[in-house]
């Protein structure tokens, strides 16, 4: 049980992993000062020192908040992922506790699509084994596999945000389009869509893969699938690395089944620019392996430190949790200015509410407006009272069984 009521002065903002200085610029603009930078990956042991006394979190993909890093975040009240992934945070774990975490799933869209559609571009007309060779001093000048993308049909697994942008862009340059999600999906312009994966390998030239990581998703392309696919294909995977069976891929390239992949993820990535990077796939020359920059432009970079920083502003500043991965969302008015606003998170068990209106009633404070909404097994209840001392009253939410976090803005 916690009661957050702080200063902006006093709330530690910290922003690790390089996240481009804009966020930072969006805080002091609001009154944060005390912000700190890292510009690298702490290990553990710095990291739980970091998080022992950090109000505000900002990471990238590296930085893990799972099991003894999460334990140590006793003041941590919310958490943004400036990427699109959420996978290197223990979602649950930080609903729990009371911890909302926020991250950016449209800004690197456009980003990911361009890379992946140049990408598709430059394996059809065999580019990289070229490009490769060159660097050898060898003039490989031959039409021998070497296409146009006009005529040639991709295939899109998850038709989410960036799926659908890579289809635009795939028409814009005369291919035709097939998708498959688990999700019903609106086509976009000729787009067709494809009723299971097995049913649309078959059919393309080349398949490219928009999906999270999920336990659906593991291993979701291996040795079967890639069979299905017809001699000569293309496989792209800018989502995530455990979607791909390496293995199975290498396995098809060698026997040419494939003409070739590009891969912007993989199952084990180095931890910093100075590890060194492993692969069984740095063998082929047909393959593009680019260091998981699919969202690294500067655009996507500005547009996810303004839209993530955005986010746990209006949370610390008024309670708002709109598009809130983990917790309840709720979309909060400014709070009025001779009015105290009360955030009560809780476990969502029945009778919690009944005893938070009592608490209030039983001190004659009177509630001029009341928000609820709850996800799974956490309740978020925010109320705008006429109250001049919460001392009182937090003691008294802070004693109902149940309570996970109490905060106060005044």
């Amino acid at each position: 049980m916690t009661k957050l009521s702080l200063s902006k002065e006093k709330i530690k903002v910290v922003l690790l992993e390089g996240v481009h200085p804009d966020a930072e610029t969006l805080f002091r603009q609001d009154g944060y000062n005390n912000i700190h930078i890292y510009h690298s990956t702490p290990d553990d042991h710095e990291l739980q020192e970091i998080l022992s006394d950090t109000h505000i979190l900002g990471i990238r993909s590296r930085t893990q908040l799972k099991g003894c890093n999460l334990a140590v975040c006793e003041k941590l009240m919310a958490v943004g992922t400036f990427c699109i992934g959420t996978n290197q945070v223990d979602l649950e774990g930080c609903k729990s506790q009371g911890i909302p975490v926020f991250n950016a799933p449209f800004s690197n869209t456009r980003s990911v699509a361009e890379l992946v559609m140049a990408e598709i571009i430059l394996l059809l007309r065999g580019i990289p084994e070229k490009n490769a060779k060159a660097h050898r001093g060898q003039w490989f000048k031959s039409a021998l596999n070497s296409n146009e993308t006009r005529g040639k049909t991709l295939g899109i697994v998850g038709f989410g945000h960036i799926g659908s942008q890579l289809c635009i862009l795939a028409e814009a340059m005369g291919m035709k389009v097939k998708y498959f999600d688990i999700v019903n999906k609106l086509p976009l312009g000729n787009s067709e869509a494809v009723a299971s994966l097995n049913e649309l390998l078959p059919q393309i030239d080349v398949l490219s893969l928009h999906v999270p990581d999920t336990e659906l998703t593991q291993n979701m392309i291996g040795a079967k699938e890639m069979a299905l696919l017809p001699k000569g294909s293309f496989l792209v995977n800018a989502a995530r690395g455990h979607i791909v069976v390496i293995e199975d891929l290498v396995d098809a390239l060698i026997k040419e089944h494939l003409h070739g992949a590009a891969l912007d993820v993989f199952p084990i990535e180095p931890a910093s620019n100075e590890d060194p990077f492993e692969s069984p796939l740095l063998e082929f020359d047909n393959v593009i392996l680019t260091p998981h920059i699919g969202g690294s432009t500067q655009e996507a970079q500005v547009n996810i430190a303004n839209e993530v920083a955005d986010k746990l502003i209006k949370y610390s500043n008024n309670g708002s949790t709109s598009s809130a991965v983990n917790f309840p969302e709720v979309s909060l008015p400014t709070l009025h200015s001779d009015l105290t606003r009360v955030m009560h998170i809780h476990q969502n068990k029945p009778g919690i509410l009944e005893r938070i209106n009592h608490a209030f009633s039983s001190q004659s404070i009177n509630i001029a407006a009341m928000y609820l909404q709850t996800s799974g097994d956490v309740g978020y209840v925010i109320m705008d009272v006429n109250c001049e001392s919460s001392e009182t009253i937090v003691q008294k939410l802070n004693g109902i069984e149940g309570t996970i976090r109490v905060r106060i803005l005044h």
